[in-house]
């Protein structure tokens, strides 16, 4: 279970403090498949953020009674000076994964060759993506975040990320930001709407979807 409980988050931009979530409390239990909707600046990111604990809030509390991944495809925490495949024998071991199947599992599907073997920071920002993804996908978690951004490269690698991305959800909860409708309806059966800080939540994806329209 994950649960957000009087969430707050407050920016501090040059304009001032803006906030972004004011109050937010909802569950997310094993298996639910949720679909985050909000127009652009609504703060779904830094919820999703909140969610994952990259982020922590300003009040209010996130409690995980489950293992939860990182957003998906989030590869800012690589260090530059190591290789790929550094950075993801470091990682195996903070998550506890066997590192030679989480080698071999990333290797095959980021598909960057020798590059696998070279610093990160010699990587372009798609080879980059594409090992954070391939990462992402490798450590089982209890629940799956996605931010849209996920998918990258050319439509076979994305077809290849839809698919690891099904068998992976599968038996895990799944929360997932996306303009698409038709990418929601394909993974969650569940939505929220987040609007002026505040957070709508419904048994049904249609529902949310319906309310997002009307905003």
């Amino acid at each position: 279970m994950i649960r957000v409980e009087n969430v707050t988050k407050v920016h501090h931009t040059r304009a001032g403090k803006k906030v972004v979530l004011d109050g937010v409390s909802f569950v997310i239990n094993r298996g639910d498949k949720v679909g985050i909707l909000g127009n652009n600046g609504a703060g779904k990111s830094t919820l999703l953020r909140l969610i994952t604990g990259v982020e922590h809030p300003t009040s209010g509390r996130v409690v995980r009674s489950m293992s939860v991944s990182w957003p998906l495809g989030f590869g800012t925490g690589f260090q530059g000076s190591l290789t790929g495949a550094d950075n993801v024998r470091f990682i195996a071991r903070i998550y506890g994964s066997d590192i030679r199947e989480t080698l071999a599992y990333v290797q095959e599907f980021a598909e960057l060759g020798d590059y696998f073997y070279m610093p990160i920071k010699t990587y372009s920002s798609g080879m980059r993506a594409r090992l954070a993804f391939g990462i992402s996908l490798a450590i089982r978690f209890d629940c799956l975040v996605v931010d849209e951004v996920a998918a990258v490269g050319d439509q076979r690698f994305k077809d290849r990320c839809r698919e690891a991305l099904e068998e992976r959800s599968a038996g895990s909860a799944l929360v997932m930001v996306s303009h698409s409708a038709d990418i929601l309806r394909m993974y969650c059966n569940k939505g929220m709407v987040l609007r002026n800080g505040q957070m709508s939540s419904f048994d049904d994806l249609g529902e949310a979807l319906v309310m997002q329209e009307m905003v």
